[in-house]
């Protein structure tokens, strides 16, 4: 698509200047001499910056930044004022202009305006279509799956949701086990039951019969009245046991038992009870190998294992680490009322990553993100050290756009240290102006430690 300007402004040469000049640079311009002229030219036209000076002879400036507006929410507008005028600019601001230059200016700084006009049009594009992107894989709410991994993991839910079959998930911490098990929960003929979660590793041994099954009045100190325990809660609807591997050997037995026929006794109780809860269990420890050890009962876990489903670690699935990012990014603007978006250079550092923390470190990182980026991007710069770290490891296979800024980044480090980090000279040998060079340097992180 073409890049098309359109330059509103009643100084002739000026307007002559600034129109020669971006024609030059590739773009497809048009010029107004007043602001009806510039308004009949957008109408037909529909161009997606107009350059346009707030002091026109026909039409307040404001009044066509607010016209403009209208016919178009999403035109870049980018206001001229002279000096000595800044309030014009200023409320030119508050009215949605996207940026605003002062006369007199150099063509390089316009030039800088321009590009950034145009990077945000592209990057607001492609926010655009990965937000289509997301909506498309996401198989059930909250769960993005852009990947053939995490879409076979859909399937199987699909297929599992429908019976009450015991079903074991297996992966790694943070991967996303008990939105899956919700999942399975929410899209089940139980969805209006309960949805029961125990963590049987934060629970002390001691506990954790009582918490699973209940307790009568006496069976232990501090038993006062009875309790009925979570799998009775969790009749006729699911029971969610997280981290099934740190069970104690007799709570295995009384939840074989369960699985069997469905029946337990309240710890410190001779009354039999029964639930209808349907039971899936979680564990990011290997149980076969627990088994053969001699930690886990290898009836109860071959009676667990009716379904497993595997949830893969993020680094095995890097497809779904973007979908992932926009989706937690959309959540917490929302939450904190920003309009944060992500740079093509954050997006490739996070698909780098290996995220050892899996989808709870993404979240978590997303949400830090959005709580201290100064915005309105998201650059390499604010991504955690650990993260930059391993973007600057990694292999150069990315995007056109990230080869090309990490060749430019290079070469702008090289050249600085070839003058001992002298700026002016950096920027004669570069081609550029000093501002130009310094603009560069802050996008790229570029500091003076660097070229020391």
């Amino acid at each position: 698509m073409d890049k098309q300007i359109l330059i509103i402004e009643d100084e002739e040469i000026l307007r002559v200047t600034l129109g020669d000049f971006l024609a030059s640079k590739g773009y497809s311009v048009s010029v107004a001499e007043t602001g009806r002229q510039g308004l009949d030219l957008f109408h037909s036209k529909g161009h997606q910056v107009v350059v346009t000076d707030v002091r026109l002879p026909d039409i307040n400036g404001l009044n066509l930044l607010k016209q403009l507006k209208e016919n178009n929410p999403e035109v870049v507008v980018i206001v001229i004022t002279a000096y000595g005028t800044i309030k014009d600019a200023v409320d030119a601001m508050k009215s949605g202009a996207y940026d605003y230059i002062t006369k007199p200016f150099s063509l390089d700084e316009f030039e800088l305006i321009i590009n950034r006009a145009f990077e945000m049009i592209a990057l607001r594009r492609e926010n655009v279509l990965l937000r289509e992107q997301i909506i498309e894989c996401m198989c059930y709410p909250q769960m993005v799956a852009q990947s053939n991994e995490m879409k076979k993991v859909c399937r199987l839910i699909s297929k599992v949701a429908k019976t009450d079959t015991t079903v074991l998930l297996l992966g790694e911490s943070g991967t996303g086990k008990e939105l899956v098990a919700s999942t399975i929960h929410r899209e089940s003929h139980r969805k209006d039951g309960p949805f029961v979660v125990v963590n049987c590793a934060a629970l002390p041994e001691t506990l954790i019969e009582s918490e699973l099954f209940g307790h009568e009045k006496g069976a232990f100190t501090g038993a006062h009245k009875p309790k009925p325990g979570k799998f009775e809660l969790a009749s006729g609807g699911t029971i969610f046991l997280d981290e099934i591997g740190e069970l104690p050997p007799q709570a295995q037995a009384k939840l074989l038992r369960v699985l069997q026929d469905g029946t337990f006794e309240r710890l410190g109780g001779t009354r039999t009870l029964r639930t209808d809860a349907r039971v899936i269990a979680a564990t990011n420890r290997d149980l076969e190998k627990d088994v053969k050890g001699g930690r886990f009962r290898e009836d109860l876990y071959w009676r667990l294992k009716v379904v497993p489903i595997y949830i893969p670690p993020l680094r095995e699935r890097k497809e779904d680490i973007l979908p992932l990012a926009e989706f937690f990014l959309k959540r917490f603007n929302e939450k904190h009322g920003r309009k944060l978006s992500l740079s093509h250079r954050a997006r490739a550092a996070l698909l780098r990553y290996d995220f050892p923390g899996n989808v709870r470190e993404l979240e978590n990182l997303m949400e830090r993100l959005v709580t201290l980026a100064e915005g309105p991007r998201i650059e390499i710069e604010d991504l955690p050290e650990e993260v930059r770290a391993y973007f600057s490891e990694a292999p150069s296979e990315t995007s056109l756009q990230t080869i090309i800024e990490q060749a430019e980044r290079e070469h702008i480090i090289k050249v600085l240290k070839s003058t001992d980090g002298n700026r002016t000279r950096a920027a004669e040998l570069l081609g550029v102006s000093r501002k130009t060079l310094w603009e560069k340097m802050r996008q790229y992180g570029i500091t003076d430690p660097m070229i020391k």
